[in-house]
């Protein structure tokens, strides 16, 4: 990796982070954290995932609910290059508070999955 990549992705880096590159079937998430970013905008949630450090980059899937079970929300990230990820999800339809759930879904194509999380919140 040329000294420029290693400045910009220092988790690529296992020495560097003390953290050795997995098999796919070794996958898990380290994080999972929902933020409510509340402004003067419509409400949105910041998402923080972790995974371990990988050799082969793997999917993921997240998916927010309202408190009747209602997919408002998606996000598929697929071949992350770092295993630190953060994005934003803006909720969709009516309900703007009250109790959600996210659920995460780390995986590879035609294998089973690698590690599933779900992180219940309010806003």
């Amino acid at each position: 990796m040329s000294d420029d990549l290693e400045q910009f992705f220092p988790e690529l880096l296992p020495a560097g982070s003390g953290a050795i590159p997995v098999p796919p079937e070794d996958m898990r998430f380290v994080d999972l954290k929902v933020e409510p970013v509340l402004d003067d905008g419509p409400v949105r949630l910041r998402v923080y995932m972790e995974t371990t450090a990988f050799q082969q980059r793997p999917y993921m899937e997240v998916t927010l609910y309202n408190s009747r079970a209602d997919e408002i929300a998606s996000v598929s990230i697929i071949e992350p290059i770092q295993r630190k990820n953060v994005f934003t999800m803006h909720l969709r339809g009516g309900q703007q508070s009250g109790k959600f759930s996210l659920q995460a879904r780390l995986f590879y194509p035609d294998q089973p999955d690698s590690d599933t999380r779900s992180l219940e919140f309010a806003i």
